[in-house]
């Protein structure tokens, strides 16, 4: 299938929540895991931060999956766009289970422990579009939004039914002393971001003024819905803020929304500053910042490498360590994932922040290498990574 035209501002916000990604990925590899970013009481500002910064970057991508779709569509048939997204699809979902398994996330295929992850969520979702861009634009928004704002009625509804945990959960798929596999990214409000990623790619074919008009209404109207749902403390997040010890503490939980499955709240608090962006960056793209866009236009490719060099880097530390990267080759359990931690394992954030940092300079030629490549060829099957 032809690729849809490049749109820079589209590229800048997807590299800009790939470089947040590898911090997120970092912290797993290499931060101290006895305390949860999470855990408002004990965490602190720094490490809470750390994790909440990246927040922004599945909703974001799944946003611009969709919009990337759209994109594509003027320069062919629904049919074939279909056809593409259900296929790409399906491949997602395979490589997600074989090589991002092996290559990224465990280095193993004993398969005891298996995450049903972004990447396989993303595939899904790509599926669900392949079906609906037959409707209407409308009818696709509103299905989207309907996802989005109307699956928090459901967090009561309690089942371990597999179809519902993989739609609605977070939860285990199947559990055994020898396999369990387990479903982090439930599929229906991901699939509703990337429903309305689509209908959003309608806006570039606007002109420059009334479309950075439109992406300002709609980033200060998710951020100001946040804040008014969340204070109000009744619908939109299964986790209810509450006041703590300090007051520090306190705006830590009220920013402490739900990711898995991504709340109504956690997807206007992070979609919203993403919209904002995706407006300021509507234009030309500084100088200095240009390099960002090679990370946007090779996503599947950098969310691979990125993620081995990190898990390599961890590797070869843990020899140094220990003398033994036994750790790393273990199959982990879902406390540890991705992977076996070894005896006092962790370091501090600014290690963490050093890793990250090196990592996405170290992967940048290659990304580079292989944005060009994709530019020069119209080969279908590179459509595909």
């Amino acid at each position: 299938m032809s690729r849809g035209p490049r749109i820079e501002s589209v590229d800048f916000l997807r590299g800009f929540v790939m470089i947040l990604m590898a911090l997120d990925h970092a912290r797993d590899f290499f931060g101290v895991q006895a305390i949860s970013p999470t855990d408002v009481a004990h965490a602190g500002a720094p490490l809470f931060f750390t994790r909440w910064i990246t927040h922004i970057c599945a909703p974001t991508f799944f946003l611009l999956t969709g919009t990337g779709a759209f994109l594509s569509r003027a320069r062919t048939s629904p049919a074939a766009l279909s056809r593409y997204l259900i296929t790409r699809g399906v491949w997602l979902i395979l490589l997600e289970l074989t090589v991002i398994r092996l290559v990224a996330y465990q280095f193993n295929l004993d398969y005891q422990v298996t995450m049903l992850l972004v990447i396989w969520a993303l595939g899904w979702s790509m599926i669900a579009l392949g079906l609906l861009v037959f409707l209407p634009l409308p009818a696709i928004g509103v299905i989207g939004a309907l996802m989005i704002t109307g699956h928090n009625l459901l967090d009561s509804v309690r089942s371990a039914n597999p179809i519902w945990v993989v739609l609605h959960g977070p939860g285990f798929v199947s559990q055994s002393p020898d396999h369990t596999i387990f479903v982090s990214y439930p599929l229906i409000p991901w699939i509703g971001v990337t429903a309305l990623g689509y209908v959003l790619g309608v806006i570039f074919a606007w002109p420059a003024g009334k479309r950075k008009k439109l992406l300002l209404t709609l980033g200060v109207s998710a951020i100001v819905a946040f804040v008014l749902l969340r204070g109000i403390n009744v619908y939109g997040d299964p986790s209810r803020w509450k006041v703590q010890v300090t007051s520090v503490a306190t705006v830590l939980s009220f920013l402490n929304t739900t990711k898995y499955p991504p709340s109504l709240l956690y997807l206007l608090m992070t979609l919203g500053p993403a919209l904002l962006i995706l407006r300021w960056a509507d234009g030309v793209t500084p100088g200095a910042l240009r390099p960002v866009l090679n990370y946007g236009r090779v996503p599947f490719f950098y969310y691979v490498t990125h993620f081995f060099m990190i898990h390599a880097l961890a590797v070869a530390v843990c020899l140094v360590r220990y003398g033994t990267a036994r750790w790393m080759f273990e199959s982990p359990n879902l406390g540890s994932y991705p992977f076996t931690q070894p005896p006092d394992w962790g370091y501090s954030l600014p290690v963490v922040y050093a890793v990250w940092s090196a990592v996405v300079i170290a992967v940048y030629p290659a990304c580079r290498r292989f944005a060009e490549l994709r530019a020069q060829r119209a080969q279908r099957w590179l459509s595909y990574f």
